[in-house]
């Protein structure tokens, strides 16, 4: 694949569960461990959980990155996914519930209860706390480097240099990071719209 398209083509599936009572500790165990065969697969770019309630039982909401929707298919059809899910049938509520998102990105997962995201005004609070301090560190960073070269020190290059630096940490590190950070927040204000 093209370098120039690897960053365009992410899709993400988004895998839910519902755990029947008393099956919470078997099922997190099973998690780790399909979480972990997961990221050897093909194309796999990440994985977030999200935690939560539905109808009185906990909820997992997976959420997994894939560099094309071939390898997020040959994933889903794997002999060794198949193994697993049927290994985790006897402790669903409700079976292995899954979706395609059709946005490259899936920062703000949809709530296990009300399934919409939280409300926009929180999603910039979160947005905000995250590219705030990256667009006051990165040309901080970058100044020294760009000075050394009359190409670099270009307004366009290294506007274009920070620029991308800002939007690949955002997306791949920080953002993720900061809704599992700000989830249990970020939660709340679903019933509260």
């Amino acid at each position: 694949m093209p370098e120039s398209n690897r960053f365009e083509e992410v899709v993400t599936l988004i895998v839910k569960h519902r755990v029947k009572a008393g099956f919470e500790v078997p099922y997190e165990a099973w998690l780790r461990h399909i979480v972990g065969v997961a990221g050897q697969s093909e194309g796999h770019l990440g994985v977030d959980v999200i935690r939560g309630k539905s109808g009185g039982l906990d909820m997992f909401t997976c959420v997994l990155r894939f560099c094309s929707t071939e390898a997020m298919q040959r994933w889903l059809d794997s002999p060794q996914r198949q193994a697993l899910v049927n290994e985790a049938t006897p402790m669903l509520a409700d079976g292995d519930q899954t979706e395609v998102s059709p946005v490259n990105e899936f920062w703000f997962a949809p709530q296990a209860e009300a399934g919409s995201p939280p409300p926009r005004w929180k999603q910039a609070v979160v947005t905000l706390l995250v590219i705030l301090p990256h667009t006051l560190l990165v040309p901080l960073i970058w100044g020294p480097l760009l000075q050394l070269n009359a190409f670099l020190s270009n307004y366009i290059v290294a506007t274009f240099l920070i620029t991308l630096t800002i939007v690949l940490s955002v997306v791949y590190l920080f953002m993720p990071m900061a809704t599992r950070l700000f989830a249990p927040w970020l939660s709340r204000s679903v019933a509260s719209r």
